[in-house]
This record gives C-alpha cells, sequence and structure tokens, in this order.
C-alpha cells in the first residue's frame, strides 16, 4: 500500500519527470524527425521508379532541406513535436514508473518481467500516444510542407502549431483532430513496450555482470542504446502509417482521400510500394530514435536519481 509519501503527488511528478525528459531530447532531435517524415511520404502511392527521389539518405535530406529552405526548416514542427512528445512520455514513462516504483512488474526474485513490464509500458505508450495524436497530426502536416522543388506528400498550409489546431478544428471537427490515432494505438503500446523492457533488462544483465555499475549514466546509456534498435524495429510499419493518414487530403466530408483507415493504408501500401515500403525512413526513425531514447533515458534516471535524493 503506497504511504501519503509515495501517494498521488508522486505519481504525478512521475509523470511530469517523463514529459519533461522527452521535451528535452526532443530539441535535439526534431531535424531527424522533419528528415523521417518527408523519407515516410516519398513516393507515396507510386511503384519504385515511378516518382521523384528528392531524399535519398538521411544526411541528404538535411543537406538538401538545410540548402533550400534554410537551416530553420530543420525545426519545422519543433512545438508541435514537443507537445506530441510530452503527452506521450508524460504517460508512456509515467505509468511504467509508477508500477515500477510499487513492485507491480518484476517477479519474486526482484528481476523486470517481461510480460508485466510490456504491458505497464504497453498501456502507458497507448494512453499517451491518443493524448498527443492531434500534436502528431500537426507536427506531421508542418513538417511535409516544403519548397515546391523538394515537396513530397500532401501539402498543408498551416502557419503554425496553434494555427493548424485551430484550422483542423474549424475545417474537420473535433474527430479530426484524432485523424490518424488508429496506428498510434499499436504504435505507442509495440513500440513503448519493446523499448521499456529492452532497456530494464540491458541494464539488468549489464549489473549482474559488474559492467558499469560505477557509473549511472554509462549505464542508462547502454541500455537506451539497446532500447533504440529494439523499438525501431517494432515501430516503423505503424509510424509510416500514423505518417500517411495524418497528412492525406480530407473530401469535403472529412474522409481521406487515399486511405480509409490504418488497414486500408497497409494495404494499399504493400501493393503499391511493395513490403519494404512499412520500413521507409527506417534508418531515419533510428538516428532520430537512437539520439532522442539515449537523451530521454538518460535525463529520465537522472531526474529519477534527483527525486530520491530530494526526497532522502
Amino acid at each position: 500500500m503506497a504511504t501519503k509519501k509515495d501517494g498521488v503527488a508522486r505519481d504525478l511528478t512521475d509523470m511530469a519527470m517523463g514529459g519533461v525528459s522527452a521535451m528535452f531530447a526532443t530539441l535535439f532531435t526534431n531535424p531527424l524527425e522533419v528528415v523521417k517524415t518527408r523519407l515516410q511520404l516519398q513516393g507515396e502511392m507510386k511503384s519504385k521508379g515511378q516518382h521523384q527521389v528528392y531524399y535519398k539518405s538521411v544526411p541528404h535530406g538535411l543537406y538538401v532541406i538545410a540548402r533550400t529552405e534554410g537551416l530553420v526548416a530543420l525545426q519545422n514542427g519543433l512545438p508541435a513535436m514537443l507537445g506530441f512528445q510530452f503527452f506521450l512520455n508524460t504517460f508512456r514513462l509515467g505509468v511504467y514508473r509508477i508500477c515500477e516504483r510499487r513492485g507491480l512488474i518484476t517477479d519474486s526474485n526482484g528481476r523486470t518481467s517481461v510480460i508485466k513490464g510490456a504491458v505497464a509500458a504497453g498501456i502507458g505508450g497507448a494512453l499517451g500516444s491518443v493524448a498527443g495524436t492531434p500534436f502528431f497530426l500537426v507536427k506531421t502536416r508542418l513538417q511535409a510542407q516544403a519548397a515546391r522543388s523538394i515537396a513530397v506528400g500532401h501539402q498543408h498550409k498551416h502557419s503554425g502549431t496553434a494555427a493548424a489546431l485551430l484550422d483542423i478544428y474549424r475545417n474537420e471537427g473535433f474527430k479530426g483532430l484524432f485523424r490518424g490515432v488508429q496506428p498510434q494505438i499499436p504504435r505507442g503500446a509495440v513500440g513503448s513496450g519493446a523499448q521499456m523492457v529492452s532497456f530494464t533488462y540491458a541494464k539488468e544483465w549489464l549489473r549482474e555482470r559488474r559492467l558499469l555499475v560505477d557509473s549511472p549514466l554509462a549505464l542508462s546509456f547502454a541500455g537506451a542504446n539497446l532500447g533504440g534498435v529494439v523499438m525501431t524495429l517494432c515501430l516503423n510499419p505503424f509510424d509510416v502509417v500514423a505518417t500517411r493518414l495524418s497528412n492525406q487530403p480530407v473530401d469535403a466530408q472529412n474522409r481521406g482521400k487515399l486511405y480509409s483507415g490504418m488497414l486500408d493504408c497497409f494495404v494499399k501500401m504493400i501493393r503499391t510500394e511493395g513490403a519494404r515500403s512499412l520500413y521507409k525512413g527506417v534508418a531515419a526513425i533510428y538516428l532520430r530514435l537512437g539520439p532522442h531514447t539515449v537523451l530521454l533515458l538518460v535525463c529520465w534516471d537522472q531526474l529519477k536519481l534527483l527525486e530520491e535524493y530530494l526526497r532522502s
């Protein structure tokens, strides 16, 4: 049973630490998210060789965007991305930390249970993804907006995060703010479960072998790198679909012109672009998730240590 010291106030602190850690990491990794979004939209609904290739790789994409639109374009959609990451990780890391602190994800030997850990992280990831969907929608549209010479995907005309949220609400209604929420749920659940369990297990494995135990920062860094790899492999297909659904144009009835939903998007992508299209932008997503995961989880671990110190 939780004491007053470990009650609701501490739970809220746990959730806030997750959101703040994610926002810190996003400041450094958003340029890679911009490139990832455009790589995922490049060649939409077209067979290989039947479309213009503006972005050949992650480094080339960064170069092309900076050269054509200026360095500031590499931070397109940053406020929306900060909002998405805050809501996602407030729930994702918060729920996991609350369960971890209460001993709900460990077995009788004190080790992290794969199933219990994955369930806790998955539930938090799903809740956070739903809460952050409006911001993911806006960040995708803003990051896809580009100079005509290098534009990919449908080009929405939003002037900023607040204006985009208002435009979508006025034109598509409240439901429109949650366009693309279907893949966000498995995206958040699968990605979060894979990341948190692999992160925790990597640290436990290193501790058992007395590796890096004298350096909490290095221990978090090593665990976070493994978490980034596992998360990327599990997350990418759902991330591509979420990007496509968020950016597609809508008709007069606010229905998507390209895809009717998550399954329809999966089927059309595989039929038209091939199964490999589900891993479009995989290098970009790892290059973003790798540093992002490291910065996020290292910052999160340090905040937990600080919080424990301040409570002692």
